[in-house]
């Protein structure tokens, strides 16, 4: 049986994961990175599921080298978001030249940003890839804790950092417990070519029956997440191609014209997740393995590219007489993060049951709420920078 010495294990090499051992090259520290299957070579054709990275998740892709392993030719910049209520003329539009930005997001495809992320982790000199692997048990001691994968051979690391998503086998093997809620819901996902151009700007409609997101992709392409209950879900993915074009078009009120479908639709569910602590003896948990909110804002990955930082920031720049699992430097990174991730869990889930409500006195109050904070425009500012983090 192998043993391994380092000084951090991570578990999980998606995105989170993966930026997370990018922004600790060059730290001294030797790292560990468990990961059941590498990331595929993306296909030519548009990913179906993509993310809207906010300016400082770009930021920080650009101080660990990833972002410049992106093809700029497939990704785009948003530069007005349209938000429409679920009454005529209510709504509001945030734009980057008002706020003084020069975007308010980039949308890129998931799969693309994944395998770059990979291809940076093959030249980490302080990096060892365990891929495919598999964990089998975790054991933590007050000097290292043992992570024995399935083939039998162990990890002793000071530090674990669980990055393996909402279902984490990390958090769960440390006996950490965390609240999930269903929404009830799944978000449908698609690409289409459309009939006019988006121009930048990305669009979101609040409907009776869920929130439809119209997503820009380079040239006259968008990308679709409409999330919405678990039965309407399932009756959209059985729509024939043309069938579903006319619904996603309608539904969009044909901001964009008619649709032509680019990749078949796809779903996943929806849920709100809350670990009840982050860290925990010589372990600590990132991204979707400590929360999951709903992806209304589509600040997921964003919350996920902020825990990888601040837990990178704190345990790189600590004091020479500290270790990296040192109790005090994982209080730092949970206070760090505690602020953000919960005024985003409360404006989306918040959200989320404000627009879901039926009652005809909250419709009202909701789009004239809308209608008012599109007319104060320090107030528009206020909530763009708020997401631009």
């Amino acid at each position: 049986m192998r043993d391994t010495e380092v000084d951090v294990a991570i578990v999980g090499a998606g995105l989170v994961g993966a930026s997370f051992a990018r922004a600790l090259d060059g730290s001294g520290l030797r790292l560990a990175l468990v990961e059941a299957a590498p990331p595929p070579v993306p296909a030519e054709r548009w990913d179906s599921r993509i993310y809207a990275l906010s300016p400082a998740s770009i930021a920080f892709l650009r101080d660990i080298g990833a972002w410049a392993g992106l093809d700029a030719s497939r990704v785009q910049p948003v530069r007005r978001m349209a938000v429409s209520g679920d009454a005529p003329g209510a709504g509001i539009t945030f734009s980057a030249y008002d706020a003084g930005v020069g975007e308010l997001a980039h949308i890129v495809e998931s799969g693309r940003l994944q395998r770059a992320l990979w291809d940076g982790l093959s030249t980490q000199a302080n990096l060892t890839r365990l891929c495919p692997a598999r964990c089998a048990a975790l054991d933590r001691d007050e000097r290292a804790a043992t992570l024995t994968l399935a083939d039998g051979e162990r990890i002793r690391a000071r530090l674990v950092v669980g990055a393996d998503g909402a279902a984490s086998w990390v958090r769960q093997a440390a006996g950490l417990e965390a609240a999930a809620k269903s929404y009830g819901q799944r978000g449908v996902v698609a690409n289409f070519a459309c009939e006019r151009s988006h121009q930048g700007t990305a669009h979101q409609f609040f409907r009776p029956d869920g929130v439809l997101a119209y997503l820009p992709l380079p040239g006259n392409r968008m990308s679709m997440v409409w999330s919405t209950p678990d039965d309407d879900a399932a009756a959209l993915l059985e729509l024939a191609a043309d069938a579903l074009c006319a619904r996603v078009a309608e539904a969009g009120r044909h901001a964009l014209g008619a649709l032509a479908l680019l990749t078949p639709p796809a779903a996943f569910p929806l849920q709100l997740l809350d670990a009840e602590r982050t860290t925990d003896r010589r372990l600590a948990l990132i991204g979707d393995a400590a929360h999951v909110v709903h992806p209304l804002a589509g600040q997921g990955v964003n919350l996920g590219f902020g825990d990888a930082r601040a837990l990178a920031e704190a345990i790189a720049g600590r004091e020479p007489f500290r270790e990296c699992a040192d109790p005090a430097l994982l209080r730092r990174y949970a206070r760090a993060r505690a602020e953000p991730v919960a005024a985003m869990r409360t404006v989306t889930d918040g959200l989320h049951h404000l627009f879901g409500a039926k009652s005809t006195l909250i419709s009202a109050i909701r789009n004239t709420g809308l209608n008012f904070a599109d007319r104060v425009p320090v107030l528009k500012t206020l909530l763009v920078r708020q997401a631009l983090g």
